[in-house]
C-alpha cells in the first residue's frame, strides 16, 4: 500500500509528486551557503594570520575534506527524513565531518564559526536528544577554543554568547521540529479520514444503487410477471369451460410481456419509463389507469390544476409509484374501485392513489425483504420518494381503504443517489 502522505525523501528534501519541496530545499541552500562561506573566511583568515606555519598545507587539507565530507557527503549518505531514524551511513558522515572539525579547530582556531552550520544541520536531522546532545559538544568545544586564545583581559560574553545563541537556536528550531511532526500527523490522519470517507461513499453508493435495481425491478419486471402469472392461471382455470375468455387472458398476458419486455430494455439502458417515452405525465398515468381496469376493478384519472413541465426523474418517480401502488391494490387490497388524482400545487405536485379495498394497519409496513418477500412495495416507493426530494404517506385501517400520497417538489434538486433513512 503506498504511503499516506504519498511523498519521499530527497536528502533533506522532501519530494512530493515529483518535485522537491520548495522549503526543504531553500533551506539546505541557505545552511550549504552558510557553511561554504564561513569554511572559506575562516581559510582566508588562518592563511593570512599563519600563512608561514610549517603545517600550512595539511591545514588546507583538511580545511578542504571537512568541505567535501559535509556538502558533497550527502550522495553517499543523506541525511533522514524528518521524524525518522538515522541511518548507519549517515552517523558515520556526522561523525567524520565532527572529526575532522575538531582536529582543524586544534590547528586553526578560526574554523570556531564553522560550527554553527554544523550546529543547524545536526537540529535539524537527527532525533532530539541526540541533537541536544550535539549542540552542547559543538558549544562547549567553540568556547573552549575561545577561552583557549584569549590574550589579555578576560572577556565574560566568551562564556555567556555561544551557549545563550545555542539554547535559543536548539530551543527555536527543535519547537518547530515538534510542530511539524504533529502537522504531519495531522495531515495522515486527515488522509486516512479521507480514504476512509471515499470508502463509505463508495459503499453507500453500492447500497443506493441497489435499492435503485430493487424498486426498478419490483416497479415493472415483477409486476408484470405476476400479472401474466394471475392471467394464465385464470386461463388455465376457464381453457375448456370457456375458451373465448381462456384466450383473452392469454392475449393479455402476452400484452403484459411486450410492455415488461419495452421496460426492460429501457432500464438497461437506463432511461425513463417507457409509457413517458413519447406521453406527458398525465397521459401515461390514463394508459395506466386503462390497463389496470378491467372486470373486477375499475380505475379512473382525475388532475386537478394546470398541467405543466416536468423534470424527467419527477415524472419517472410518479409514474412507478402509481404502478407500485396500483399493484398493490390489484394483489392485495381486493377493492372494487380505485383513483388515481395527480394535483399541481405552484412549486410541488402530488399524487394521491385511493381504494375501497380491505385495508391494513399503515403501522406495520414490513421492511424490504422481511418475512417471506412480501411487503416490498411500500418501502419502495418511500425510498423512490424520498430520492426525488418528496415524501410519501400512507392512510389505511382494516376495512377502510387505503390512500397512498406523493408529494414531490418541481425545482428542488433531485437526491436520487441517496437512501432514505
Amino acid at each position: 500500500m503506498a504511503r499516506a502522505d504519498d511523498t519521499v525523501r530527497a536528502d533533506r528534501g522532501v519530494r512530493v509528486g515529483g518535485e522537491v519541496d520548495p522549503d526543504a530545499r531553500w533551506l539546505r541552500a541557505v545552511l550549504d551557503a552558510a557553511f561554504l562561506l564561513l569554511l572559506g573566511s575562516s581559510l582566508l583568515r588562518h592563511v593570512l594570520l599563519h600563512g608561514d606555519e610549517p603545517l600550512i598545507g595539511w591545514i588546507v587539507t583538511l580545511f578542504v575534506v571537512f568541505g567535501l565530507l559535509h556538502t558533497l557527503g550527502r550522495a553517499l549518505a543523506p541525511a533522514p527524513r524528518p521524524g525518522a531514524r538515522p541511518t548507519t551511513g549517515y552517523l558515520v558522515r556526522l561523525g567524520a565531518v565532527l572529526a575532522v572539525w575538531i582536529v582543524l579547530l586544534v590547528l586553526a582556531p578560526s574554523s570556531a564559526w564553522c560550527a554553527m552550520p554544523l550546529f543547524f544541520a545536526g537540529l535539524h536531522t537527527l532525533p532530539t536528544r541526540s541533537a541536544v546532545a550535539l549542540a552542547s559538544v559543538l558549544t562547549v568545544l567553540v568556547v573552549a577554543s575561545k577561552l583557549r586564545f584569549t590574550e589579555g583581559e578576560f572577556d565574560p560574553n566568551v562564556l555567556i554568547v555561544p551557549p545563550a545563541v545555542a539554547a535559543v537556536g536548539t530551543a527555536v528550531l527543535i519547537a518547530l521540529q515538534r510542530q511539524a511532526s504533529r502537522q504531519r500527523v495531522l495531515i495522515e490522519d486527515l488522509v486516512r479520514t479521507r480514504r476512509d470517507l471515499a470508502a463509505t461513499e463508495r459503499r453507500a453508493g453500492i447500497l443506493a444503487e441497489r435499492q435503485r435495481l430493487s424498486a426498478e425491478i419490483h416497479d415493472t419486471l415483477a409486476q408484470g410477471l405476476s400479472s401474466q402469472q394471475m392471467m394464465l392461471q385464470a386461463a388455465d382455470r376457464l381453457w375448456h369451460a370457456d375458451p373465448d375468455a381462456a384466450r383473452g387472458h392469454v392475449r393479455e398476458a402476452a400484452g403484459v410481456g411486450a410492455r415488461g419486455l419495452t421496460e426492460a430494455r429501457r432500464f438497461v439502458h437506463d432511461l425513463a419509463p417507457a409509457d413517458l417515452a413519447e406521453r406527458t405525465l398525465v397521459q401515461a398515468l390514463g394508459a395506466l389507469a386503462d390497463r389496470e381496469s378491467g372486470p373486477a376493478l375499475s380505475v379512473v384519472l382525475r388532475v386537478d390544476g394546470d398541467p405543466g413541465p416536468l423534470p424527467e426523474r419527477t415524472g419517472a418517480a410518479l409514474l412507478r409509484i402509481a404502478q407500485g401502488a396500483l399493484a398493490n391494490v390489484r394483489e392485495h387490497a381486493g377493492a372494487t374501485r380505485a383513483a388515481l388524482t395527480l394535483t399541481w400545487l405552484g412549486d410541488r405536485i402530488s399524487l394521491d392513489v385511493a381504494d375501497d379495498g380491505a385495508g391494513f394497519d399503515a403501522g406495520a409496513v414490513p421492511a424490504p425483504g422481511a418475512g417471506s418477500g412480501r411487503g416490498h412495495g411500500l418501502p419502495a416507493m418511500r425510498v423512490r420518494a424520498y430520492g426525488a426530494g418528496g415524501t410519501l404517506t400512507v392512510e389505511s385501517e382494516p376495512g377502510g381503504g387505503t390512500v397512498v400520497t406523493v408529494a414531490l417538489p418541481l425545482t428542488a434538486p433531485h437526491i436520487l443517489e441517496e437512501v432514505a433513512p
